[in-house]
């Protein structure tokens, strides 16, 4: 799908994964919109791409609304790539075997799995009210998921819970959106270079990387917006969850 004159709506796109991706969709021609929140480098990133920065949270419809009509401005909104997510660990019970606060595994599934289909909601109604292209697409939508979805470790039911129910709606919204040309998928991404990793000791990274079959390393996040763009390109991808890891399959712990 042409990109280039169109709009694309980032969320989580001032670090990480979702910076890499809107770099990538920048250099396409696409003029990137960034959804993160205000406390964010969202301002200086948005600059730098000759872009936009709308703060938003992804759990306001309101705001999130607000960002959408952003992009809408600036040109048809081809792209939406959902990036925003949050990892916290915890277990059901804490060391004392009482429960976790609920509160904890709440917060979690709003950011990542609410929050990704408020964007979805928001922006795909506003991609259906746009002219499609000669060859009848309106749009792509590509969510965030994790190999958690499907090999989730002690210490992230929350986290695991939130990517596989990122994972389960992809393919009934993606019929549901067929009707208006626009198609939805979702990358799984593995053990990744991002700000989540960036905190831990190097050789506690390098472990990591080492459980990785092959290539045995951390992914980069230009692989992972190699393949947002590639499923951007790829007009019979839809409905599906790519895993994007190396091969691995997550141990226990």
């Amino acid at each position: 799908m042409e990109i280039a004159g169109a709009s694309a709506l980032v969320t989580g796109g001032a670090s990480g994964l979702g910076l890499a991706t809107a770099r990538q969709l920048a250099a396409r021609g696409a003029h990137v919109v960034i959804i993160d929140l205000p406390s964010s480098a969202g301002a200086d990133r948005g600059e730098e791409l000759g872009g936009t920065f709308a703060p938003a949270d992804v759990t306001d419809p309101a705001q999130v609304a607000a960002a959408v009509a952003v992009a809408v401005a600036q040109g048809p909104l081809r792209v939406v790539v959902n990036c925003a997510g949050i990892a916290p660990p915890a277990k059901v019970l804490d060391r004392d075997g009482a429960p976790t606060d609920l509160a904890h595994f709440e917060k979690i599934v709003r950011v990542n799995l609410i929050g990704s289909y408020n964007v979805i909601a928001q922006a795909s109604a506003a991609m259906a009210q746009t002219e499609p292209t000669d060859g009848g697409d309106r749009g792509v939508i590509v969510n965030t998921a994790s190999v958690a979805a499907f090999d989730g470790q002690i210490g992230q039911p929350a986290y695991a819970a939130s990517k596989g129910g990122v994972h389960a709606m992809t393919l009934p919204i993606a019929r549901e959106l067929a009707r208006y040309g626009i198609r939805v998928c979702t990358v799984a991404p593995g053990i990744m270079e991002t700000p989540m990793l960036a905190g831990l000791p190097e050789a506690a990274q390098t472990s990591l990387g080492e459980q990785v079959p092959y290539p045995a390393r951390l992914g980069r996040p230009d692989e992972y917006a190699a393949l947002v763009m590639h499923i951007v390109d790829n007009g019979y991808l839809n409905g599906e969850t790519i895993r994007l890891d190396g091969a691995i399959r997550m141990a226990p712990k």
